[in-house]
């Protein structure tokens, strides 16, 4: 008998905190409003380094690229041989930013330029719009709306 009444409170407390945390979830997506930034000018580009960049060339790269009017932020992972810049496209393009960080320095590297599938996404293009977790939060959003 108090086994009985153990195992009835042990899976009362479990759907207890299952049913907790999924109204928790949804009041989450329900209340959560996107980011608004009113810097609509302001792009984030990509060159791909060939080779992983010492951290001599590192400071050199950020030093050029912080140099060309119009870029306000850069990050570098030397590891990867990534870089990642903003700019913005009223004074620069991130074409014309590439051309200038070359003939700053004589590096070997990329433009980074996404395909037209993915530029046509309406959501992140990583993110996998047929699946659960998607469908889920834009349905609850609906409900809320």
């Amino acid at each position: 008998m108090k086994i009985h009444r153990t195992l009835k409170w042990i899976l009362g407390s479990i759907l207890g905190t299952f049913t907790l945390l999924f109204i928790i979830l949804v009041i989450h997506i329900a209340t959560a409003t996107p980011k608004v930034y009113d810097n609509a000018t302001l792009q984030l580009s990509r060159i791909d380094f060939k080779a992983p960049v010492d951290s001599l060339t590192a400071k050199e790269i950020h030093r050029n690229i912080k140099s060309i009017p119009g870029v306000k932020n850069d990050r570098l992972n030397a590891k990867t041989g990534v870089l990642v810049y903003y700019h913005d496209n009223r004074f620069i393009n991130s074409e014309r930013v590439y051309n200038l960080l070359m003939a700053k320095g004589n590096y070997n590297a990329k433009r980074y330029v996404i395909s037209e599938a993915m530029a046509r996404k309406k959501v992140c293009p990583v993110m996998d719009t047929n699946s659960f977790s998607y469908k889920f939060s834009r349905g609850i959003q609906r409900i809320f709306k």
